[in-house]
Formats: structure tokens, sequence, C-alpha cells
């Protein structure tokens, strides 16, 4: 088939668009970053209406850089930052407040309080969820609590609701299409991942009302089609959604129980298809829906989600000055034969899974005179490694199957260091692929797949290839010596936010 398929990847600090031919490979990219709004500490708000100009300015820069028009694209796959909330008038396309981003703290003190009425084993019985700020449900209520005249206006039919990419589909196709897809709606402490539907127990819990809450449907479907005045004159059909770690799940070909990837981004997500059933977790992970083809069963994973990892080597280049870029921590890393007893945890949103500690706030510990900035580059970079073991080893327990090997993708598996340690410290190989944005990828294969572009999976399997692959080199005394060391680190950040009695 001719024509190419075209992928938006809205993520925490920008978007990026990929044209994807149909060797599944990238034909042209663009990329914008855009405002991050910190209004008090913790809080973390973004502007959707500025969300959808850079989204657009991306894939303007992508068709060019492709070479390719928009006519010339067979469909259109949306993946995106999660949790994060938006909600709009219906008549004016207009959102009625800022973005509440998936990493803001402000209803923790909420948290507590439903998990001290004992609500919390009944609300993770039905989402798969723990009980954290983390998760959609909660700021939607804080939204309606906050926000004059919004939950009547939302009651009425007004206002809608939506994670970022509800809020896409709804500007591309003209405000035509008011819809999700299950991975994106198992994030909201709203949805029953097993009944796949919004669950009315738990909307009245959160007093979230239903008719502000988007259509669920299959994450690889014909949702509607481009309005041509808003999306350079072309009429596309948009059929894929994919919150962006399934998404990214999907685009690493990981089709079968057992398989497993995670992705270094601002936070880090490690996450383990576990195929048609949901398994839950007894340590602390999450159990999310994976994906839903059209006209097929739901397909379930289970999550790590760690909240800080890239956003911890940002905040040495923008907070501490003490980078530049963030190239800069591979060589300052192998500076040094080892961390010198330095470990950094980067808690800086609460600590995710398995720990759960949104009263955890970042920590250095082990320094002395000799400490300089490589020490902190590189205990950045461990950090990632560490928090992903820790994900890792339970996620193993949980599903009874051991890890054979890991694959990887996002910004940083281009830092040599990194994925080395990730392999010594996990003691698996760690497998980077050709195609590295692979949360664009899975978003741009369910479009594919939803229009006949790719015929099935295995095709889409076929095309995967491996361009690096790092194999464990570290004594095992060794791997679990800095392992319980990183452990009490760990332990010294928690609970530090926590009022005293």
């Amino acid at each position: 088939m001719d024509g190419f398929v075209l992928s938006i990847d809205q993520g925490t600090t920008g978007t990026t668009a990929l044209v994807f031919d149909q060797d599944c490979r990238v034909r042209g990219r663009g990329y914008s970053e855009f405002t991050q709004h910190y209004p008090r500490p913790g809080w973390v708000e973004h502007d959707a209406d500025e969300i959808w100009r850079v989204s657009l300015g991306a894939v303007a820069d992508a068709l060019k850089a492709a070479g390719v028009e928009a006519r010339s694209l067979r469909a259109v796959g949306i993946t995106n930052q999660r949790e994060t909330v938006v909600a709009w008038e219906r008549s004016t396309s207009r959102p009625v407040a800022r973005a509440v981003v998936w990493q803001d703290r402000r209803t923790a003190a909420m948290c507590d309080e439903l998990k001290a009425r004992g609500l919390e084993d009944s609300i993770r019985a039905k989402t798969g969820l723990v009980l954290d700020p983390y998760f959609s449900g909660t700021k939607l209520r804080w939204l309606l609590d906050h926000t004059e005249g919004l939950r009547g206006r939302a009651a009425g039919g007004e206002v809608a609701f939506g994670t970022v990419d509800s809020w896409l589909v709804w500007k591309l196709t003209g405000g035509r299409a008011h819809v999700t897809d299950p991975s994106n709606a198992s994030r909201t402490l709203l949805y029953d991942i097993r009944r796949l539907v919004w669950d009315e127990e738990l909307l009245a819990l959160f007093d979230v009302p239903r008719a502000a809450l988007p259509e669920v449907l299959p994450s690889s479907f014909v949702y509607g089609h481009t309005d041509p005045a808003a999306f350079f004159g072309a009429r596309v059909p948009v059929a894929g959604l994919a919150g962006d770690q399934q998404a990214a799940l999907f685009g690493q070909a990981c089709y079968e129980p057992g398989a497993a990837k995670n992705t270094y981004g601002t936070g880090s997500f490690l996450l383990m298809n576990t195929g048609a059933a949901p398994v839950a977790s007894r340590a602390g992970l999450l159990t999310t829906v994976a994906w839903q083809l059209d006209k097929e069963p739901a397909e379930y994973a289970l999550e790590g989600s760690i909240f800080v990892t890239g956003a911890a080597v940002q905040w040495l280049r923008d907070g501490l000055g003490i980078i530049e870029s963030a190239d800069e921590t591979e060589a300052l890393a192998r500076s040094l034969d080892s961390n010198e007893g330095v470990y950094f945890v980067p808690a800086l949103a609460g600590l995710g899974a398995p720990h759960w500690d949104a009263y955890a706030r970042g920590a250095v510990v082990g320094l002395t005179r000799g400490t300089t900035r490589a020490h902190l580059a590189r205990a950045a970079l461990e950090a990632m490694c560490y928090q992903t073991r820790d994900v890792a080893s339970v996620m193993e327990r949980d599903s009874g199957v051991p890890l054979k090997d890991l694959r990887v993708d996002g910004g940083a598996v281009c830092n040599g260091f990194l994925m080395q340690f990730q392999a010594d410290i996990l003691g698996v190989a760690v497998e980077v692929p050709e195609v590295t944005e692979t949360t664009a990828a899975g978003a741009a294969y369910l479009a594919g797949l939803a229009v006949g572009f790719w015929q099935d999976r295995r095709e889409i399997a076929a095309r995967w290839r491996v361009a690096r692959r790092y194999e464990p080199r570290m004594p095992d005394d060794e791997r679990e010596r800095l392992h319980r060391r990183w452990l009490r680190a760990v332990e010294r950040a928690k609970g530090w936010e926590r009022e005293e009695e």
C-alpha cells in the first residue's frame, strides 16, 4: 500500500511527530517543546491550547522533513502523556483551566483521606491502580471543586473532560469526536479494567459526571477524520490511540506474555505483557490495560511507574546549572571508577512504584569534601538503573516470569554508560532497537493496523530490529552490594514532607 502513517507523540515536555513508511522506518521528524507551569510547590500545569499549537507545528515539520503532503497520509495515530487531564468547553473548544499534569501532587491529602476510609482495596480491585495523586480521578475532582461553575456545566454536557489523547482527537476532528481508548481510560481511577466500562460507583465516589467523559473505543479503530480546516487541508482517518507507555510496549513488539520494555523519558516506565488476563500485583505495581485491537479482547500489562529519571538530569542542567546538556553526563560518569558511595534518590515528585510515597523528596547521600559534579551526574544515571531494578524484581515475583532481557527506548538509550550499567545492575541483557522512538511507533502501528496499512502484528514484529545489545559484566556480589546501599538511601528520602505528629 502506498502512503505513510503519521504518529503524534504528545509528551510531558514537548510533542514529537514522526512519519513512518510501510517498512516501519522513520521518514520525517518534527519536535517542539512547550511551557511548564509550576504555580506552587508540587503543582505542575500545562496550557492545552499551547499543546495543540505545538503539536500542529511538529506535524508540519515532520511532513516537510519527509517531503510528504498531508493528503498522502493513510492514518494518524496519537500517543500521549497519560494521566494529565484537560477540561474544555464543547461549544468553543477552549480549555476552562490549565491541564493538571500527571506529575502534580496537589491531591495527596485527598488520596490519604480515601485511604483512611478504607477504600483503596476496592478501588484497586476494579482499576488495578493504587490511590496516588498520579492518576486522573483526584485531579478531575480537584478541578470540579476549585473551578467556579464547572460541576454544573459538566453535568449538563457543556464541558468535556479527557486525557490529552481526547483533547487532540477533539481538535483534529473539529470537535466531532470525544473519545479515548482503554489504555488511557485505565489510568483514571474511574474505569473498570475487567468490564471495560466507566464504573458508576467510582464516578459517584469521585463525584465526576459521566456526561463529561469520553466514549471508550478500541486502541486501533477509526474514531473519525481530520477536519481539513484544522489539518493542512487533508481529511485523514484518526485511527490509533494509546497511552505513551502502552504504545511503547506495542512499538517494541512485546506481543507475547512475559515480554518487557522500559522507556527512559521524564520518568521511566517498565511494562510487562501479561496477555488476556489482568495480573493483580502484591508488591505495589499497577495492573493496566495494554491495548485493545478492534474486535479483539483487551490485553493487559503489569507496570512500574518511576516518576523521575530523565527529569533528574534536566534538574542538574536547569536547576543546579552543573551541566549544559544531558550529553555531558556520560563522559562525567565515565571519569570515575565508581560512584564512591554517592547516591541520588530523585524523589523530586515523590516515589512511584514499588514504594508509592507521595511525601518522599529528593536526597543526595554519601557526600564528602571530594564530591564533584561528576559524582552527581553519575549518581543521577545510576538512579535510573536502580529504580528500574526495584520494579523489575517485584514484577518477576508478581508475574512468576523471570526477565530474560529488557527492550529499552527513549532519549536516554544513546547513553552507553547508562545502558551498560542497566544491564549490569539487572543481570540481564538490554536491547536497544533501531527505532528508539517506539512510543510514537506504537501509535503509528495501531493506526496503520486499523486501516490495513499493515496486515497484522506478525508483519510489524518481523520488522523490529536490534541496533545494540548490552550484556551484563558486573560480578554478582558487586551488583548486590551497590543495590543494598541504594535501598538504604531510599529509606532516607521517604516521608520527608509528611507533617510531624
